[in-house]
């Protein structure tokens, strides 16, 4: 496992002063060029969660689509989208978090999630904590219970598995 954390690690452009200036932002762009490093990703996770009864892995618009579908294909689970507000065209209940610069909303169909599933939670980065804790809310909301959560980067100064309820959470490279 160490060989591919490192790979991740030196794939991972920084890019500095965006998107405001003093942000030293890390893109994943030329992780997702490289499919071995994808496949070991989606290998990881399913081998750290694959053993938790997973029935549905929810991937937080956008991002967590592109780690969440093929983990979900691999643990032979559903995959759910949480999006931005107004994208589902079904009936759907959102949730209101904090950003660093503001707030936004995630929202999901009010049959993504049965009460009593088994849900596990994905996406590309955990800073704040913010976004991943209003996913979290929404699938207890439908009656899902969150067995972990799972990010490729983790800002680990930002302290944001804090507000994860004590969920597991495996981040694969920790700033």
């Amino acid at each position: 496992m160490s060989d591919l954390i490192e790979s991740v690690k030196a794939t991972i452009r920084d890019v500095p002063d965006f998107p405001k200036p003093g942000i030293l932002f890390k893109d994943i762009t030329p992780v997702l060029a490289a499919p071995a490093l994808m496949q070991g990703i989606t290998d990881h996770f399913a081998g750290r969660f694959g053993d938790a009864g997973i029935d549905a892995v929810v991937g937080m618009e956008s991002r967590g689509f592109i780690f969440g579908t093929p983990l979900a294909m691999a643990l032979n689970a559903a995959f759910v989208p949480a999006r931005k507000p107004g994208k589902l065209p079904w009936r759907s209940i959102g949730c209101e978090y904090a950003l660093e610069y503001g707030t936004n909303r995630l929202e999901v169909h009010t049959d993504a999630v049965a009460p009593g599933q088994k849900v596990l939670i994905v996406d590309d980065l955990l800073a704040t904590g913010g976004t991943a804790e209003a996913t979290g809310k929404l699938v207890e909301q439908l009656g899902g219970e969150v067995v972990g959560y799972a990010f490729v980067i983790e800002l680990g100064f930002l302290d944001g598995r804090a507000k994860l309820g004590g969920k597991p959470v495996d981040s694969l490279v920790i700033y």
